[in-house]
């Protein structure tokens, strides 16, 4: 079985591709199924695509992308199925993927980890904004053969479209990468880190919880670290800034006592899957986050961390862990094994496997 990934970034870079596929590329060679990847974005134009300016840089980025899936088209005989993570082409219509199925009658593996239908593109992009063409992702969800979706809200809008709907979290690789776990038995009484992961689209969620911070740095002493590809230049004595770097993100993380994940109940939120949640109890961490989309899944509240629906919620459930510390060891002993049965590569391998099979 032969299988052709198009995918819209480098491989290695991106997390929703490394969490979704790119770390079952061994299984696949295990279960003998051969693969191919073709990126749209080379290393050059993924290097700024997210900045400012460039605009020349991003132009001839975009044309080498056309030019790498036109010819691609030629090869499609070549394999069973064409797995399309969120798009084929970052601007225009889907054109690709009506020729894939439509015109080559290839089996299209469709898949997506957000709520890709609606509109949601950073400021350093506008000039591309109006190119996107959201409304057409109900269209490739009628052409695919099967439609991979994160959480069972992408799952409910999918089913609109298609009838072979597979609920496939992102999940962790708690054998090779996320494979060290917080120890709370060695900590100093005199460290406290809460933090926060995440990429310039999904920062905006922690200015609902500043103003909580604000208060409680009253009365605590503890840091506040945000991990990202962005500065956002909070003024809090307690704020501490790392940027986000793939051979560090597990030091980095390790750093927390506890993990956050505020979001805001809207449709783009809905569609989220919960990595950041998922990253932070893989390692131990007890996670702290709003009850959106796949988070009530992932955490249960009092159990391997807390469910915070209001910013009352978020303060005092936080200054409950500031003034009884110990109670992190209990829920960091839950947090691991909810990973572990139930969002792992382990336990998601045949799901993931299914996909390649009539």
């Amino acid at each position: 079985m032969k299988v052709l990934f198009l995918v819209p970034y480098p491989i290695g870079e991106a997390a929703s591709q490394r969490f979704r596929f790119e770390q079952y590329f061994k299984v696949m060679d295990e279960n003998n199924i051969s693969y191919k990847v073709n990126s749209f974005m080379e290393p050059e134009i993924w290097s700024v695509i997210y900045r400012k300016g460039y605009l020349w840089v991003k132009l001839w980025g975009m044309i080498k992308g056309f030019a790498k899936r036109f010819f691609s088209l030629f090869n499609l005989r070549h394999y069973d199925y064409i797995f399309i993570h969120r798009e084929a082409a970052p601007i225009g219509p889907p054109i690709m993927e009506w020729l894939i199925a439509k015109v080559f009658h290839k089996n299209i593996i469709f898949d997506f980890d957000d709520a890709i239908w609606v509109p949601n593109y950073s400021d350093s992009n506008k000039f591309f904004s109006f190119l996107k063409r959201y409304s057409d992702v109900s269209k490739v969800c009628s052409w695919a053969y099967k439609v991979s979706c994160g959480n069972n809200y992408l799952c409910n809008y999918a089913l609109e479209y298609n009838n072979s709907v597979i609920y496939n979290p992102t999940t962790i690789d708690t054998i090779n990468y996320h494979n060290r776990v917080k120890d709370y038995t060695s900590w100093s009484n005199n460290s406290f880190v809460m933090g926060w992961t995440g990429s310039h689209s999904t920062i905006r969620y922690l200015k609902a919880i500043i103003p909580v911070l604000e208060e409680l740095e009253k009365e605590h002493a503890f840091e506040f670290h945000v991990i990202s590809d962005i500065n956002p230049g909070y003024k809090l004595k307690s704020f501490v800034y790392k940027k986000w770097n793939k051979e560090n993100e597990i030091d980095d993380l390790l750093s927390f006592h506890v993990g956050l994940m505020p979001l805001s109940d809207d449709t783009w939120a809905n569609g989220k899957c919960g990595f950041k949640a998922l990253q932070y109890l893989a390692l131990g961490i007890p996670a702290l986050v709003s009850p959106i989309g796949v988070n009530s899944q992932i955490v249960k509240d009092g159990v391997n961390g807390f469910i915070c629906r209001t910013p009352d919620e978020w303060k005092d459930k936080l200054n409950n862990l500031l003034l009884h510390r110990e109670k992190l060891i209990e829920l960091s002993r839950n947090s691991r094994k909810k990973i572990e049965d139930s969002f792992s590569v382990v336990s998601n391998t045949e799901n993931f496997l299914n996909l390649f099979k009539p």
